[in-house]
């Protein structure tokens, strides 16, 4: 009889490790403890202004103070690798590209630094390429670089910009001098607030304060360049990606119509600018951004991916719908940029969470608003505290991610010892547990631990079982659970109207209200089949949301979905706003 007990617990401890399949923005990696508040002894996790290298086709992931950079095989698993050097001062928004075999790296800088080469970078082996390369002529910088090479001609770039008072520069590289510069800087583009609405900054550009160029990138798509550029800063939930495009690396290059690309103003994990955009090995086009987290300091951080793409009239788009809920990984080259989503909805927004303890009025409800600046408080970090959600009905569980926030952490150094360990059970009575995740062994920090179930289980209630983190308190913003209701998907939302305020940056979209809906995704775009565009609003909130991110001299399409725990309903009919 112990016999067969211990088998049946084996294989129930096995449940969570089948292959992973999805992945759940924000990125599930190592973010490193910062030291440039160490001084003011403010310690938080981040990371910041992402770039994803394919390199021999594995990848390469590269990101603001983390003191190295991370490598994967399939964009899920990502492994921390420390270099054989670095700079002193670390690396911020670095710029890199793969080029043949060699991976090329230089950080943001307003003095001469060096250019760093790898053909093992699997290994964090290092090389100076250019030990010390000059200051730019006739520009400030470069700060948040990207470097560029034409396949085409064989020709090299650097894009730089920081700022809201210079502009978004471009220069040549002279490669037979190890990518020195190559005639003076270019100015190429500013921010024009006054007619793109998305350039505005503030909580959903809403202030005043002159906004912010950051960010470049450069992709070339059927011999056209796209400069993409961060925009309007990085605080707060607008953060946005957008492009300018120019039959030539230096310009002139034309606003795009249908900007911004990648914009994530709504949902859990706010803000999508200042990343990059590359290929998979299948050939599909993916986009980083940075989510805004702030709540130790305004520059705390995460990282994410989305899909992206060009149509066929070649408009450049990143899909943020269900930005924040699990997707699938491709295994192939894909043709809608919809199905990776894997349909797996939110089954834990604003139910009702318990704790074994709780510090002060840090209750464990904050776990399940879904907002990443609010968060629950255990009375210690000890082994054995407990975090539960009751999701109210049965339902079908696919994945958990957990994400813990930093109160007074005190810890300013990544080192072996910082770690998270837990473990995830599922009910159906609140009696009887069952292990859905056991993670009571890892040895990698998480903290923004996403678990991809190996098939899916019923329950009601899931819990959060503590085992171990470095810090000396034990914080979470976030028991979020995916899956599916057992019920029928919304129906879609009714008397859509958007209207155009006298500020044509700004449209006023109102809807009638779906019972039994959890959110609301609102679609826009240039044109009824470009609807790349979204903004997610939760059904607690009132149904109407002013659209601040328009064009002046630019006509719109806005349609809207309905999702809930079981499903998502049918696109509106999109209506024009002229």
């Amino acid at each position: 009889m112990k016999s067969l007990l211990f088998v049946a617990f084996l294989l129930l401890s096995l449940v969570n490790y089948g292959q992973q399949r999805t992945y759940c923005n924000p990125m599930d990696i190592g973010y490193r403890y910062n030291f440039e508040q160490q001084n003011e002894r403010v310690s938080y996790r981040s990371g910041a202004d992402p770039v994803i290298v394919n390199h021999k086709s594995e990848y390469f992931l590269f990101v603001t103070i983390s003191g190295g950079w991370w490598h994967s095989k399939d964009l899920i698993n990502w492994n921390y690798i420390t270099p054989d050097k670095w700079p002193m001062e670390d690396m911020c928004a670095p710029a890199a590209l793969s080029v043949r075999d060699t991976l090329y790296l230089f950080q943001s800088t307003f003095e001469q630094r060096p250019i760093f080469a790898s053909v093992q970078p699997e290994q964090g082996k290092l090389l100076f390429y250019n030990r010390w390369l000059p200051r730019v002529p006739g520009a400030d910088g470069p700060w948040d670089p990207a470097i560029f090479h034409d396949p085409d001609t064989d020709r090299w770039f650097m894009y730089w910009g920081s700022s809201n008072v210079f502009p978004l520069y471009g220069i040549e590289l002279d490669k037979s001098r190890q990518l020195t510069y190559k005639g003076m800087a270019k100015e190429l583009f500013y921010l024009y607030p006054q007619k793109h609405g998305w350039e505005r900054f503030g909580q959903n550009h809403t202030s005043t304060i002159r906004p912010f160029t950051e960010g470049a990138w450069m992709t070339k798509h059927n011999g056209k360049y796209y400069l993409q550029y961060g925009a309007p800063g990085t605080e707060y939930n607008v953060y946005a990606t957008g492009t300018y495009v120019a039959d030539n690396p230096l310009g002139p290059f034309v606003y795009a119509p249908y900007n911004p690309v990648s914009y994530k103003p709504g949902g859990f994990m706010n803000g999508a600018g200042h990343g990059n955009t590359f290929q998979d090995n299948f050939g599909n086009y993916w986009n980083t951004g940075t989510p805004w987290i702030a709540v130790n300091w305004p520059m705390e951080r995460r990282v994410a991916m989305f899909p992206a793409g060009f149509d066929k009239d070649d408009v450049m788009y990143s899909n943020t719908r269900f930005g924040d809920f699990p997707h699938y990984l491709p295994n192939r080259k894909l043709q809608n940029k919809d199905e990776l989503f894997t349909g797996w909805m939110l089954l834990s927004y604003q139910k009702k969470a318990t704790a074994s303890s709780t510090r002060d009025t840090l209750h464990a409800n904050k776990a399940t608003d879904e907002n990443p600046r609010t968060f629950w408080v255990a009375n210690q970090n000890r082994n054995g505290e407990i975090l539960t959600v009751d999701l109210e009905k049965e339902s079908e569980v696919r994945a958990v991610q957990i994400n813990y926030t930093d109160y007074k952490s005190n810890v300013f150094n990544s080192d072996s010892s910082v770690k998270t360990q837990f473990e995830i059970y599922g009910s159906l009575d609140n009696q009887n547990w069952q292990l859905l995740a056991d993670l009571s062994q890892e040895q990698k920090d998480r903290p923004c631990a996403y678990v991809e179930l190996a098939k899916p289980v019923r329950a009601r209630w899931v819990r959060y079982k503590h085992v171990y983190t470095k810090a000396p308190n034990l914080a979470i913003s976030a028991l979020r659970v995916f899956g599916n209701g057992l019920g029928a998907a919304p129906q879609t939302p009714s008397n859509l109207t958007a209207q155009r305020d006298k500020d044509e940056r700004n449209a006023l979209v109102k809807w009638h209200k779906v019972a039994g809906a959890v959110g609301y995704n609102v679609l826009w775009g240039i044109a009824k089949d470009k609807l790349y565009q979204t903004y997610q609003v939760w059904s607690d909130a009132p149904n109407v949301l002013e659209l601040r991110a328009l064009s002046v001299g630019q006509s719109y399409y806005v349609a809207i979905e309905a999702f809930n725990e079981s499903g998502v309903s049918q696109v509106s009919e999109a209506v024009f706003v002229k």
